[in-house]
């Protein structure tokens, strides 16, 4: 009697077989794609975890440039290179997150869309200034970030600098054309940020610049009003010092 071949064992064999992908493109094991035929290497593009997330996601999310190259040589990767997440983040979210110039370099040239949002409404630029990757923003803004693009609560790049210290990167952005006093939803500047965070420095370097500090905020709050007992006499010399210097 002749039985036909048995169709399970296939299912489960595709289903280990994504396994083993995404294990490889998280620990960066570069020769399984490399042994893919173009039509298989094609069909892994489809793939997604419970996260909603590509193996192209996963291979730039830890930095992993050879197999990042691989998955995004064909054609049929312009089909992944913008796709998100569930929480909406693209691979170039994840390689400016991390710092990989490498590969928020070889994404764009292989078409990321460079002022993607992710559900938070941040950018790649987002995360770049939030991290402190200087070159990773130069990078994107020369393939044509936007500067003062805005989230979800209202923070600009610089605002996201500003609140996390990044001295270097609030500089290059005001310099590159950052709005120094755009203000987020609850109406706070950067320089409002910085000194919510008790950072002298990255304050000092924003009033050098001309930041207001009598705009208030949405509770009625000046950039005075927010700083502490400690920090505010400095804060009112800084802007006497800007002032004669302009005067």
């Amino acid at each position: 009697m002749e039985i036909d071949a048995p169709k399970q064992p296939e299912i489960e064999s595709k289903q280990i077989r994504d396994e083993e992908l995404f294990k490889a493109a998280e620990w960066g094991d570069s020769s399984l794609f490399a042994s893919l035929s173009p039509q298989q290497l094609a069909n892994s593009l489809k793939f997604r975890n419970e996260d909603g997330r590509s193996l192209l996601h996963v291979a730039a999310s830890f930095g992993h440039s050879q197999i990042v190259k691989l998955l995004s040589s064909g054609d049929d990767a312009m089909t992944v290179i913008n796709s998100k997440d569930d929480e909406g983040w693209a691979p170039l979210h994840s390689a400016a997150s991390i710092g990989n110039a490498e590969l928020v370099e070889l994404l764009l040239a292989r078409g990321a869309d460079v002022n993607a949002k992710n559900n938070g409404g941040r950018t790649a630029l987002h995360y770049a200034a939030s991290k402190g990757w200087l070159e990773i923003a130069q990078l994107l803004l020369t393939h044509g970030a936007k500067i003062n693009i805005t989230d979800k609560v209202g923070c600009t790049p610089l605002h996201r600098a500003a609140s996390v210290g990044k001295l270097e990167i609030c500089e290059f952005l005001i310099e590159e054309g950052a709005e120094i006093d755009a203000t987020d939803k609850m109406g706070q500047t950067a320089l409002m940020h910085s000194v919510i965070c008790d950072d002298k420095q990255v304050a000092f370097l924003l009033i050098r610049h001309g930041a207001d500090v009598d705009v208030e905020d949405k509770e009625g709050y000046t950039v005075l009003g927010r700083a502490t007992a400690e920090f505010r006499p400095t804060l009112i010399d800084a802007a006497k010092a800007m002032i004669e210097a302009e005067g």
